[in-house]
């Protein structure tokens, strides 16, 4: 069992929807009834399911933590997951068949390919995620993106009654790289916190299906140790900010490189959704940041930071 969203709500949930992470063979998507303590398996065929999440619009949001390439991991989204038992998904082709409710799922391409480990979702559908994946033979490691949809979800409207009204059918996809000196040249090994810009990876119309990891390479975004479990910090959520965070998992064993958490702030949700963001003083630092001729003007800091720009780690006890 990995990642498990709550459903139909926070406060009243009455299921446990969760991914297995495990191959294609195996159950992929369950539903865990709450009252009987019943399990039921949505979907079979998924390979190293990882994030679920629920969206703003009433629906399931789950993803593989299965690399990058033409058969890398994907998302899928779900609609009515109490009514949909015994599906298979055919990864090859996306379609789903057999089981009961094969019309409420649906591959969302326009997310593209990576090792999908958490999911912050906006209101609106703005949508980050990074990639589960460790640096190898100099290649940065696991890189974080930001999907902007091309027709936002209308929150006032209530949930959505069929899956080609979300707002996962399309949109853009940008990745993080932190370094605005020089012209915002200054990026790569050496500046993974600090200031940063959005470089756009793909337009709308043309992310399906689109290799992440590989654009992460050869666009030499900002790369992360295994970055895992993202999600918003809640708090700042609450007051209308986007604070989302990953955990770095490193390498303990071989190289006393400690787990830490990693947060991007992006400014307020109104100015996350639109991808703009005007300056502002750091919090707790007299230092103004002025605005950028970029999209968007990201700061990347640690847990618990306050304005400044350095970089602690704490070994796990």
């Amino acid at each position: 069992m990995d990642q498990i969203s709550l459903w139909p709500n926070d406060a009243h949930p009455q299921y446990l929807i969760f991914c297995n992470e495990e191959g294609t063979a195996k159950a992929g998507l369950q539903r865990l009834n709450l009252a009987t303590g019943a399990v039921d398996t949505i979907v079979t065929g998924t390979t190293s399911c990882d994030p679920t999440r629920r969206t703003p619009w009433g629906t399931i949001l789950f993803g593989e933590e299965a690399g990058g390439g033409s058969s890398g991991g994907r998302v899928y989204e779900l609609i009515d997951p109490v009514h949909t038992t015994g599906v298979t998904v055919d990864r090859t082709t996306g379609i789903f068949s057999g089981g009961t409710g094969t019309s409420n799922l649906v591959a969302r391409p326009a997310l593209g390919r990576l090792s999908f480990e958490g999911l912050g979702i906006l209101p609106g559908g703005v949508t980050y995620f990074g990639d589960e994946n460790r640096p190898s033979a100099g290649t940065a490691g696991g890189a974080c993106f930001k999907f902007i949809p091309t027709t936002p979800f209308d929150s006032s409207s209530g949930p959505i009654t069929s899956l080609d009204q979300s707002p996962y059918a399309d949109g853009s996809i940008f990745g993080l790289r932190p370094g605005l000196r020089g012209g915002a040249t200054d990026y790569g090994q050496g500046t993974e916190t600090g200031f940063g810009t959005w470089v756009s990876v793909c337009a709308a119309g043309a992310c399906s299906d689109f290799d992440l990891r590989a654009a992460a390479a050869s666009e030499h975004h900002t790369g992360y140790y295994g970055p895992e479990d993202g999600n918003f910090d809640i708090g700042q959520l609450a007051q209308g900010n986007v604070r989302y965070c990953n955990t770095n998992s490193g390498n303990e064993s071989d190289d006393q490189l400690w787990g830490e958490v990693v947060c991007l702030a992006d400014g307020s949700v109104a100015q996350a959704e639109a991808n703009t963001r005007p300056g502002r003083r750091c919090s707790g630092s007299s230092r103004a940041i002025p605005a950028w001729p970029c999209r968007t003007t990201s700061r990347f800091s640690r847990v618990g930071e306050t304005g400044s720009c350095t970089r602690t780690q704490t070994p796990r006890t």
